[in-house]
């Protein structure tokens, strides 16, 4: 299972967890229970269910779950008050939000839709500024030579500003720092609207999810 959900991806398999600033460390356990819950997504579990599945040898209380699910929001910048991806269901246990995340698709094949333009994006980097020979070439003089990129690997692609002076946007935000794209983002550089589009091979990506 791989999937990502905001600035993170989740690899179940190879038991990882990143964001745009690389590996996110987070400790066996929590790692696991971030898992199980994601792969049971969007169903709540039980507390019950994720102690035995957690500690099938031991006896814990609800406070050891509890202490890893605040240890997992502090890995993905959640807030416990007005969670978007780690549910608390009240009584019960903790559920993955569903709306929050995207399967990363190995497969998938991305674009930029320009106007009447669709830029074909490759595998590595990409390159957007006013340079002639990027991939998309804007000729304006608010934009940079090489104002941003676009890295795409793992099924994932990921925008990064390259130190522009008037900046990259990304769904009407100025970048602080690389985000990952969702199908569907708006970006914007000078005066270029540029939206950003994700498919499989055959047709338009169907998620099921945000």
């Amino acid at each position: 299972m791989r999937i990502r959900f905001g600035e993170c991806t989740l690899d179940a398999e190879c038991r990882e967890l990143r964001d745009a600033r690389g590996a996110v460390p987070l400790p066996p356990r929590a790692f696991d229970l971030l898992a199980h819950l994601a792969e049971r997504r969007p169903r709540a579990v039980s507390k019950d269910d994720l102690l035995g599945a957690l500690w099938p040898d031991a006896f814990v209380t609800e406070s050891n779950l509890a202490g890893l699910v605040a240890e997992i929001r502090r890995a993905i910048g959640d807030d416990a008050r007005d969670p978007r991806w780690l549910r608390t269901v009240h009584g019960f246990g903790y559920a993955f939000s569903d709306g929050a995340a995207i399967a990363a698709d190995e497969s998938a094949v991305f674009r930029l839709v320009w106007g009447a333009r669709e830029v074909p994006l490759a595998d590595g980097e990409n390159l957007l500024g006013r340079d002639p020979e990027a991939p998309v070439a804007i000729d304006d003089p608010t934009v940079s030579r090489h104002h941003a990129r676009i890295l795409v690997a793992g099924g994932l692609a990921r925008l990064e500003d390259l130190g522009s002076k008037n900046g990259t946007w990304r769904r009407g935000r100025r970048l602080a720092g690389p985000e990952l794209l969702e199908d569907g983002d708006e970006i914007r550089i000078g005066p270029a609207t540029l939206t950003f589009r994700a498919f499989p091979p055959a047709g338009p990506t169907e998620t099921g999810f945000e």
